[in-house]
């Protein structure tokens, strides 16, 4: 084996030269029935050899065909060896019939010498791609057991999968079959497997063959369609693993690693929500542009976004130094022409952001510094107020004193007839922003979205990481719910918000369906490979201080009005201006003063005069 690698060109081309040799010993027996040449015919043999060798030697050499690596080669390697051989034939079988070369043997023997050599060519270096894969397998220790594999899919990338698992993981694992909706491919198979049934059989079929790994191949899907089949893999109790899209595929090495875990998207059964952003560019490109809370889940998503429509210039401020430290080195990286001002800053400050406006003069301001965590504001009320309220409402008089073009707010679904001290600030800082738009010359909204995803504190990789340590899975209660969207579907949002922005709107998005957050946690369970409550525990903990079980858009006296985009809907601006705004600060700042973090039922007390649809939640 040693000795084929290292001499593999001259060892291949030595082969092919004595098949033809041989093939056209073997195609002169078996025409003439003799095993003895005699002299003449020998003569004529042997003039034949030397130029079909020739031929067939030149015409492999020129189809490249001695550079392929034995171990990997395909049909389409094949199909060129079929190729070069017909050429040399065709060569020969015109020599002899144009010139009428007695020197040559006849047609009929040059056909089956063809035939043979052909055959043969092709037959050993198939043998021999069977002992090099065998000789390429991943070494596994002997007591390693194969694990049981189900493939979803019988398409082109279940073809690819097959392949990598039989040449290079065959040790590892053991592909039990097939899984295809199309009824027409049932029994048949690819590469050896058999295609056993469609998704209606997938229960039975793990059953029966102990299946603990399932591959869903299928990259063309849409997201019901998906969601559809992995409630069904999930009652198997199988481990779940999803295949990307093909550019993925390619460019990731080691096969496994080409598979994803399955998220919580693709349980939600709804389309990713894609907004018309097209006159985003308008108001971007040449622009300055400020984010507030830069350094965040969502606002580090907006400048990512905003960098793309080529601003003047993108200023990022923030408190926290570390995430604004990364987003800023990020958008170095990957926009080295674009100018980017990080500034460490807290929006308390007045005079700073005085100092700021005076200096960027922003054309866009897009506010998403807040303190976000329910059971942390519930500890600590009077930061919240602090942070959210008056942060806001220096934001928003720095975009009216600098005569910003328009200002966005990113607000949140629990501002709605809110339970927590969190979600009151929130809705009073959508009071401030509506007011202030009554009374400047700058378009004020406001951008109501519900749980985002992959968002520092969301659940989702809270139940990740609890998994992976083994559990428990922590569930507050069992009939939770909430609406859900990912960082990229709210930033869209945001920024198609700020196209429609006149005076004073609060949009929202449509989300689809809520959904229970217990139901989650037992599809997340089942699809790591767990039962729950059997291999890994829910417990659920209670009703976190402030927390609510059913979040809401909007409010009952709100409406919706419609927009352009069918999945965006505007609640119109509340009867409130801005003096009765400024007399609710006021009564805020005098708290602030009189009450400190420990008195939380004062200041509780407080935030229901001044946000009417602020109401505790009881506990049972």
């Amino acid at each position: 084996m040693n000795l084929l690698k290292k001499h593999r060109n001259v060892i291949l081309r030595m082969m092919d030269i004595i098949i033809v040799v041989m093939a056209y010993y073997i195609a002169y027996v078996l025409i003439n029935n003799q095993f003895i040449i005699e002299d003449e015919p020998n003569r004529v043999m042997i003039n034949t050899i030397i130029l079909a060798v020739i031929m067939y030697s030149f015409t492999l050499h020129v189809f490249k065909t001695y550079d392929n690596i034995t171990r990997y080669e395909t049909g389409y390697d094949y199909l060129v060896y079929i190729l070069a051989c017909l050429i040399a034939y065709t060569i020969l079988t015109t020599l002899k019939v144009t010139f009428r070369l007695t020197t040559i043997v006849s047609t009929r023997t040059n056909m089956v010498a063809a035939l043979i050599i052909v055959t043969a060519i092709i037959g050993y270096r198939v043998i021999l791609r069977l002992i090099l894969t065998e000789g390429y397998k991943v070494q596994k220790e002997d007591d390693t057991v194969k694990k049981n594999v189900l493939l979803i899919g019988a398409g082109n990338a279940a073809t690819i999968i097959l392949g990598t698992l039989k040449t290079t993981m065959q040790d590892t694992y053991h592909v039990v079959g097939l899984i295809d909706d199309n009824p027409n491919k049932v029994d048949y198979a690819i590469s050896g497997n058999k295609i056993l049934g469609t998704r209606n059989d997938i229960i039975r079929i793990c059953k029966e063959k102990n299946v603990e790994l399932i591959l869903f191949t299928i990259s063309n899907i849409s997201n019901e369609e998906r969601k559809n089949i992995l409630n069904i893999c999930q009652q198997t109790g199988c481990k779940v693993r999803i295949l990307p899209g093909t550019k993925d595929l390619i460019q990731n090495k080691s096969l496994m690693d080409n598979f994803r875990n399955v998220e919580i998207e693709d349980l939600l059964g709804r389309d990713t929500i894609a907004l018309d952003n097209k006159n985003i560019g308008k108001l971007i490109k040449g622009k300055v542009v400020l984010v507030t809370g830069g350094g965040g889940s969502i606002g580090s998503e907006l400048c990512r976004q905003i960098v793309k429509y080529n601003p003047k210039k993108l200023v990022i401020v923030d408190i926290y130094e570390n995430n604004l430290y990364d987003i800023e080195q990020e958008l170095a990286y990957n926009y080295p022409e674009q100018e980017v001002c990080a500034i460490v800053a807290s929006v308390r400050d007045k005079k700073r952001l005085d100092e700021i406006f005076a200096e960027f003069r922003p054309y866009l301001v897009f506010h998403a510094a807040a303190h976000k965590h329910v059971p942390l504001m519930e500890t600590s009320p009077l930061e919240a107020i602090k942070n959210n309220i008056f942060g806001t409402y220096n934001v928003v008089n720095c975009s009216d004193e600098y005569q910003v073009k328009r200002f966005i707010l990113i607000s949140t679904d629990k501002a709605v007839n809110p339970t927590n001290i969190m979600g009151a600030t929130k809705r009073l800082c959508e009071m401030i922003v509506q007011a202030k738009a009554k009374v400047s010359q700058t378009e004020y909204a406001a951008v109501r979205f519900g749980n985002v995803l992959g968002s520092n504190g969301s659940v989702v990789p809270l139940f990740k990481k609890q998994i992976a340590s083994g559990g428990p899975v922590t569930v507050t209660h069992k009939d939770i719910t909430r609406f859900f969207m990912t960082i990229p579907e709210a930033v869209s949002l945001v920024l198609q918000a700020m196209t429609y922005a006149k005076c004073g709107e609060i949009f929202v998005l449509n989300m689809g369906e809520p959904v229970k957050i217990y139901d989650m946690a037992l599809k997340l369970i089942r699809l790591s490979g767990y039962e729950p409550n059997v291999d890994m525990q829910i417990k659920v903990t209670g009703l976190r201080p402030g927390e609510k079980l059913y979040e809401e858009l909007l409010m009952a006296e709100e409406g919706l009005e419609e927009t352009k985009h069918d999945k965006i809907f505007i609640a119109p601006p509340s009867d409130i201006d801005m003096k009765m705004v400024e007399e609710k600060l006021d009564v805020l700042n005098e708290a602030i003063m009189k009450y400190n973090n420990n008195q939380k039922q004062e200041i509780k007390e407080v935030i229901k005069k001044i946000v009417p649809t602020f109401r505790e939640e009881r506990r049972n």
